[in-house]
């Protein structure tokens, strides 16, 4: 089935396209607001070839997982037909139906209040993933290119690896020196602001004045400037992001009270001047105070002393992150990767949800061999097309094709992945960056005590016993006529 042949059936499955509101790019998932949810066909949308899976969990909204790569494709010629992206990644668009607005609006207010906003701050960071997977990729190669080729000053290394050195240097920074700009311009483009005054405002965040603004009120510590109260990136992400959002609110009181003719001159920088008081003196401490204790919480866990804490907390994330996945809880690990990127330069604890996808993998494998013993040869197609993505890093296939679908295997994949999760953690791997799993996470896996080399060993090991809990937890669970007729 060609994209443009995917697409009309999709569309035919979820009504029309006359139904259509808008069709967004979600990395794998094809994300599409419906004007009349009860014309959605489910089961239609399941039998496609080349759906592996849909989520239908509020009114006027579905998202359909294509795959990564087609999920852009798909997308794209949705723009063709005359289908709009949501704007800024929301889900209602201005012009649709009221009523399937209203609906829409009504079934995300039944969220509760946490859940929504760690929804939020994933919908700022999911278009910023390509940067933080290119920059974390580059941090990863230069360091395993560092260890294999170390430079002295009686043999420095090769000049061809030091010219590619100082090339994967120049995008890992690029990303890194700018991620609260970076952040702040997606906050504003979610908010509702003006997106370069969020990015301006984010990047004040960094800024050098910031320590002079400090000394002139007190709040900088000359002996152990990193304990000050305010200092240049205390708070990080998070103040950038809530700072936009208190921006955002002062952008749109002083445009309404703005002459028309005015408006273009005086509200950025009347907004922005009334915003970075606050921002600087109330905003950025006490986000500052946030973030520092994140990163102790993830010390006492993930970075502990105690082998047996940080096993155990491994074996906890890995087993538990699906599920939070499938509860949409997991945006908020958004907000803890990014303050450990800022403060270590390495994320703690990614690599031991990694090992989540393993495990389906292992799970999926269990449930082929039973297939094949029951006959089941659509189950077993489903899951020939779905592994090699998966153990490349790719889990919705498996995740909304094979193992959430039937239910226990979605929980004994978690149950082995555990086992995998509490490796890693227990042998300190860490990671340049979140977003790559399976093999192509190996890449990443280079920071932590242990050195590039032994990091990403430790990590593939890790793979291998997820992969293999996994299947022995679903193989003991699941019996053979239980996929008979799945």
């Amino acid at each position: 089935m060609t994209i443009q042949e995917l697409v009309q059936s999709i569309l035919k499955g979820v009504g029309g396209r006359q139904n259509v509101i808008t069709a967004t790019n979600c990395m794998t998932r094809l994300r599409i607001n419906v004007k009349d949810d009860g014309a959605i066909d489910e089961a239609a949308l399941k039998g496609l070839e080349g759906v592996m899976g849909i989520v239908h969990d509020r009114v006027g909204y579905i998202e359909v997982v294509v795959g990564p790569g087609k999920c852009r494709k798909c997308s794209d010629y949705c723009k063709e037909l005359g289908i709009p992206a949501a704007a800024d990644g929301a889900d209602m668009a201005v012009g649709g139906d009221w009523k399937a607005n209203k609906a829409a609006m009504k079934a995300g207010q039944q969220e509760n209040k946490l859940k929504s906003m760690l929804k939020t701050f994933g919908d700022i960071f999911v278009p910023l993933i390509p940067g933080v997977i290119a920059a974390g990729l580059c941090a990863g190669l230069n360091t395993l290119l560092g260890q294999l080729f170390p430079g002295t000053a009686d043999s420095p290394a090769p000049a061809a690896v030091t010219m590619i050195c100082a090339f994967l240097g120049l995008i890992n920074t690029a990303f890194m020196t700018y991620l609260t700009a970076w952040a702040g311009y997606r906050a504003a483009e979610k908010f509702g602001g003006t997106p370069i005054l969020g990015g301006m405002l984010g990047m004040i965040t960094t800024l050098g004045g910031i320590d002079t603004i400090s000394k002139l009120v007190g709040l900088y510590n000359e002996t152990q400037p990193l304990d000050a109260i305010l200092r240049a990136g205390r708070g990080g992400v998070l103040a950038a992001v809530i700072g936009v959002w208190f921006m955002c609110k002062i952008e749109r009181a002083v445009r309404s009270k703005m002459p028309d003719a005015l408006d273009i001159v005086f509200t950025p920088v009347i907004t922005l001047i009334v915003t970075l008081v606050p921002y600087v003196l109330i905003v950025m401490p006490i986000t500052g105070l946030i973030s520092t204790g994140l990163v102790k919480l993830v010390g006492l866990v993930a970075m502990s002393t105690s082998p047996i804490v940080r096993a155990i907390s491994g074996y906890l994330g890995a087993a538990l992150f699906l599920p939070m996945v499938a509860m949409g809880m997991h945006h908020g690990l958004v907000a803890l990767y990014s303050v450990q990127l800022e403060t270590f330069s390495a994320v703690y604890l990614y690599p031991a949800l990694a090992m989540a996808g393993a495990g389906q993998v292992g799970a999926a494998l269990a449930i082929y061999l039973k297939c094949k013993k029951v006959g089941n040869n659509r189950l077993k197609s489903v899951i020939t097309g779905a592994l090699p993505a998966g153990i490349l890093g790719v889990g919705e296939p498996l995740i909304y094709g094979v193992t959430l679908p039937m239910g226990k295997p979605f929980l004994t994949a978690g149950l082995g992945a555990g086992f995998g999760g509490a490796f890693v953690n227990l042998m300190q791997v860490a990671s340049t960056t979140w977003g790559p799993s399976g093999l192509l996470g190996c890449f990443v896996m280079t920071a932590g005590p242990n050195g590039a080399v032994m990091s990403v060993a430790y990590f593939v090991i890790g793979l291998v016993i997820s992969y293999i809990m996994g299947f022995l937890f679903t193989n003991l669970a699941i019996k053979p006529e239980e996929v008979a007729n799945v």
